[in-house]
């Protein structure tokens, strides 16, 4: 049973940034009913690593949020690491992307793509930024 989430209850919130260009990709690629699953796997040199793609469908113990016409959505597994995250977009010179600022993370590599969380869980592995 897919869970959806009301703008009061947030697992993860998003920026205005975020959402655009989240509509401009799910435009781009065909996906009106699509949405931007947000995942953390593990991995990464602190641990653990943030995924995002487009998801055409959602999974059935998947939670559902909506944000200002996008959906995100989470599995259970990464919403716990996921709790209280924001996902920015951001387009400067050097750096281009998503990226999640998560209250979660005691410590993240440089590049801010990988983190460890307080109970220390999670294999860390060689940094490729």
């Amino acid at each position: 049973m897919t869970t959806e989430a009301t703008t009061e209850t947030q697992l993860v919130t998003i920026t205005d940034a975020a959402v655009e260009k989240a509509k401009a990709l799910l435009e781009a690629r065909d996906l009106p009913e699509g949405a931007l699953r947000v995942f953390v796997a593990g991995g990464g040199c602190s641990g653990y690593q943030y995924g995002m793609a487009l998801a055409r469908s959602t999974e059935e113990d998947d939670i559902v949020l909506q944000h200002s016409g996008v959906r995100i959505v989470v599995d259970p597994e990464s919403a716990q690491y996921l709790d209280g995250a924001e996902i920015d977009y951001v387009d400067e010179v050097m750096k281009s992307g998503f990226s999640i600022y998560n209250p979660n993370a005691t410590k993240s590599c440089a590049c801010g793509s990988s983190f460890q969380t307080q109970d220390g869980s999670g294999e860390a592995r060689p940094c490729g930024c």
